[in-house]
């Protein structure tokens, strides 16, 4: 039988002791308690070919579990990916599914679904964004989110300072970074050509959508397995007029809870889940992966769930180790399938 590879990078801070994430030795040894044979491969650029041509002779399948926006080399990882998937060996995930659903403009996608607002767009070039973000701010507060990065860099909420006014080059806005919900105060073309940045290079890209007040009753994360959801974290900002971010670094407090307690949201997205499937290319679906929702309001008054983001690039589970035996038999699962 042939093993299953556990893609890492070396170094990072969410690194244990040993030099490996603290949630991937659990799903190494929850394999080899079934009998399958599993190691990690640290990733490293300059030994691309070697561990292609080692994962192709020697392994049945992958799973990913890096951050490809940390890598320095991101498009060759990705092309790595590719030849193996190309060659038989079993993506978790393919390397286009971790692209559909970890990239930002996938909302965009699913506007013609009831998860997105409509006027949710994405920016891959500075003309676009000033083409379109004037009138976007024009109708309401907006979210800017780039592609890349993590723990809310590079998320920011925006406003005019005059609430009443058209949107122009010298407008004063108010800015409220997701990385620690502090506020900056620019002119709108200055701040649109600072956010070239993260449009340029691999992968970048801006992403605008509505800002939903109710994202002070907390962010709702779906956290997957497949197309199972096997764990609800409620992330609450902090209490205070300009917070508005969802993660553990700027303050924000974190419960966890089961699906049944969610039953509504979960409900209407696994509804939804084979129509996402087909909007963001009809891969499988990335074995451990999240979606985060905010509450906003119907035109009736009745409360609705608004999708703000998915990743599936390297999701982890270190608060709840016992969840390696469910990915084991998931990924165990995956291989028989396959093999059929």
């Amino acid at each position: 039988m042939k093993k299953i590879i556990i893609f890492e990078v070396q170094g990072g801070s969410d690194k244990g002791p040993d030099g490996y994430r603290k949630d991937t030795m659990p799903m190494v040894q929850a394999l080899q308690q079934r009998g399958f044979e599993a190691e990690v491969v640290f990733y490293d650029f300059e030994r691309q070919q070697e561990i292609l041509n080692d994962v192709l002779e020697n392994a049945c399948a992958y799973v990913s579990r890096i951050n490809p926006g940390n890598l320095k080399h991101e498009s060759a990882y990705f092309s790595m990916l590719r030849q193996l998937c190309e060659n038989g060996i079993i993506g978790m995930p393919h390397p286009d599914a971790m692209i559909g659903y970890g990239a930002k403009d996938a909302l965009v996608k699913l506007t013609n679904t009831s998860l997105v607002p409509k006027d949710t767009y994405a920016y891959y070039s500075l003309q676009e964004l000033f083409e379109q973000f004037p009138s976007s701010l024009a109708k309401g507060e907006r979210v800017l989110k780039q592609n890349r990065g993590s723990t809310g860099e590079g998320i920011w909420r925006v406003s005019l300072v005059d609430e009443g006014e058209v949107p122009h080059a010298k407008s004063k806005i108010k800015c409220t970074e997701a990385k620690d919900n502090h506020v900056e105060y620019w002119e709108l073309r200055d701040f649109m050509y600072f956010c070239e940045q993260y449009i340029t290079g691999d992968n970048g890209m801006l992403v605008d959508m509505p800002f939903l007040p109710r994202i002070k009753e907390g962010e709702i994360r779906l956290l997957m397995l497949k197309d199972r959801p096997i764990n609800v974290v409620h992330k609450k900002p902090q209490d205070h007029e300009d917070a508005f971010s969802a993660t553990l670094f700027s303050g924000a407090a974190y419960r966890y809870d089961s699906p049944e307690e969610w039953q509504e949201l979960v409900t209407s997205f696994l509804m939804q889940l084979p129509d996402v499937t087909k909007q963001l290319g009809g891969y499988d679906l990335p074995l451990l992966w999240t979606a985060d929702f905010i509450l906003d309001t119907n035109p009736d008054g009745t409360d609705c769930y608004v999708l703000g983001e998915m990743n599936c690039s390297c999701v982890g589970f270190t608060s709840e180790l016992e969840l390696a035996h469910d990915i084991a038999e998931a990924i165990i699962d995956r291989v028989a399938t396959s093999a059929h």
